[in-house]
């Protein structure tokens, strides 16, 4: 398998995120403004998928949840659970390094509004179907939120009524391979409180323990 069939950096496969990644580059010519490729280990024990890049963040920096505020709380607790080195992700450049994990999306190009559509989280699901094949047999994989959920059931075959999403609910995909739920990090549910620190924290504790010892 090709690097190409897990990431596609001229990829344009979605008209209207293709198009609208042209309007983002003309307005932010500065900003990375193209797809976001997944970023950590080459072999993980931990698996993140997030739902898209951020305008601001990932969009912008070129490096999955980095410059946004949905990555405040996630690298705060990779660093907590020693996924890495430093617990800020400001650019692609400050030194940040992931152990034994690995950050990837959904969709790996910023959508309007934050939204892609069905169609377009499907048409995406090969790259992300490809890059858990690539990871060998033995790893968690940390949904955050009910679309990266139902993307990495697609991607391993799975169906969405035997694997309900939930938060911190826990799916054994096969003998070593386990997938994890959490709300999404998003600045909408920690500024609701819908997801606490505590309660992300708790996620990784999990992750941790199952990566550590279970695999």
């Amino acid at each position: 398998m090709s690097s190409k069939d897990m990431f596609d950096l001229k990829c344009v496969r979605c008209p209207r995120l293709a198009e609208h990644l042209v309007n983002v580059r003309s307005e932010y010519p500065d900003y990375h403004g193209l797809p976001v490729a997944p970023f950590g280990a080459e072999k993980p024990k931990l698996l993140i998928v997030g739902l898209a890049p951020g305008m601001h963040g990932a969009n912008a920096t070129g490096r999955p949840f980095t410059g946004d505020h949905a990555g405040v709380l996630l690298y705060k607790a990779l660093f907590k659970y020693g996924f890495s080195n430093q617990e800020t992700a400001i650019q692609a450049n400050d030194g940040l390094k992931l152990k034994k994990c690995r950050i990837t999306n959904a969709v790996k190009c910023l959508p309007p509004e934050n939204k892609p559509t069905g169609l377009e989280v499907n048409t995406c699901n090969s790259f992300l179907k490809n890059e858990i094949e690539s990871l060998g047999k033995g790893f968690v994989i940390l949904a955050l939120g009910g679309i990266a959920h139902k993307a990495v059931l697609k991607a391993t075959n799975l169906k969405v009524k035997d694997y309900p999403f939930g938060h911190a609910a826990l799916h054994k995909v096969d003998e070593k391979k386990w997938l994890l739920d959490s709300y999404h990090c998003s600045r909408y549910n920690t500024q609701t409180r819908r997801l606490t620190e505590d309660m992300f924290f708790d996620v990784f504790s999990k992750a941790r323990e199952l990566a550590t010892h279970s695999i």
